[in-house]
């Protein structure tokens, strides 16, 4: 009997090794994808010069892509990373949420959700922190990236302007550019004057009067950091700079950004709240508008283009009849077609082709979506890789 337990503990040793060795992989992978992506951001809309351009240019700003799962930064500027003492690395893949910190205005951020979700232009004053953990203020400006093409914001463009703030009379005495009372460091630096007979109690002093000058650094008046009209023209400057940096780039691959919606014809564009909150989902899926000619692919989710190799900009605007090959099923696509016409939900087993050319078993769901009105807006379709895994002896799918 207890050479049978011993078995089973190294055999279930033995699985949970192995579970834990492909979980980590998966990771590893799901890692690598997202770089990957981040990659294309820039190599598939710019030239490969743009960095080197954007890096010339002395501001501090960020470039983020609404389309990527979490709606990371694709690209940090030197002046930014100065500012904030982050390396390129740390930041590259992260969402801005990483510079926040408990005395961040909620509310500030919430605008600048809502400016996301409506995909505008915002400039609010925010509060910040760099990585050593010290905070900031700073005048915060967001611009949307139009695709020329078909309207859709491709990027955001987040300058940030770190804001100065002078000494000013304040009552019963100067308040610092930190928003301390001069007369209170005055009257600190006495304390310890009188407890220098004591290397304990001046130990404690310091203490005391460190945390005190951190604390009013974190709550100092608003006011005194109001941003100057020569700030606001710094920032709206740069985002103009920058803007032309990727026009200009862009032009030389034939996929230009403009930084209004400059057309509003073919793909429907989806909302950026939107895009990000689909990013979040890690299956297989595209979402296709049946009110478009030929009803395009407006929509196509990471694991997706992971699944069949394609890129972003190879999928949006293409039916999803490219999938099809030489050995696809004529009776699945019918079975499909007829589902979509009837505006009902189906589910059909066919062979699709990657862009490698390498087939796959599709479990093909699709279902459309409606709105408040009941009509239908969009078409989900669902794609699972068809598996078969064999585990404690069970085929399972």
């Amino acid at each position: 009997m207890g050479l049978g337990i011993y078995r089973c503990r190294r055999e279930e040793w033995r699985r949970r090794t192995q579970r834990e060795g492909s979980d980590k992989n998966f990771r590893m992978e799901e890692t690598q994808s997202q770089l990957d992506l981040i990659q294309q951001s820039f190599n598939t809309r710019y030239t490969s010069w743009v960095r080197e351009a954007l890096d010339e240019l002395p501001d501090s700003f960020t470039i983020t892509d609404p389309c990527i799962s979490g709606h990371p930064i694709v690209f940090a500027s030197r002046g930014f990373l100065k500012m904030s003492g982050y390396m390129n690395d740390e930041v590259i893949g992260r969402n801005g949420r990483l510079f926040q910190g408990p005395r961040t205005n909620r509310r500030s951020v919430m605008e600048i959700r809502e400016a996301i979700r409506e995909e505008r232009t915002t400039q609010i004053k925010l509060l910040n922190y760099r990585k050593d953990g010290t905070p900031f203020w700073m005048l915060f400006h967001l611009s949307p990236i139009f695709s020329k093409e078909d309207g859709k914001v491709i990027h955001f463009i987040a300058v940030q302007v770190p804001l100065s703030r002078k000494l000013r009379s304040l009552g019963s005495g100067l308040r610092s550019e930190d928003g301390t009372r001069i007369q209170e460091i005055v009257f600190g630096s006495c304390r310890r004057e009188i407890c220098s007979d004591s290397v304990l109690e001046l130990d404690r002093s310091l203490a005391l009067d460190s945390f005190l000058e951190s604390d009013n650094r974190v709550v100092e008046d608003e006011e005194s950091c109001e941003a100057s009209d020569l700030e606001k023209r710094k920032a709206m400057t740069a985002t103009k700079d920058i803007l032309s940096v990727l026009t200009h780039y862009s032009e030389l691959t034939g996929r230009l950004v403009c930084g209004k919606r400059c057309c509003s014809t073919g793909t429907s564009p989806l909302g950026s709240s939107l895009n990000i909150s689909l990013g979040r989902i890690k299956q297989s899926f595209v979402l296709s508008d049946p009110h478009i000619d030929d009803m395009p692919i407006v929509y196509a989710s990471d694991g997706f283009l992971k699944l069949t190799g394609y890129s972003r900009h190879e999928v949006l605007g293409r039916n999803c009849r490219f999938l099809s090959g030489p050995a696809t099923d004529p009776k699945a696509i019918f079975q499909i077609k007829e589902s979509i016409e009837s505006d009902r939900a189906c589910s059909v087993r066919i062979l699709n082709y990657r862009k490698d050319g390498s087939s796959f078993w599709n479990l093909l769901h699709i279902s459309p979506v409606r709105n408040a009105s009941g009509k239908v807006g969009l078409f989900v379709e669902l794609i699972q890789l068809e598996q078969v895994v064999r585990y404690l002896g069970l085929w399972v799918l």
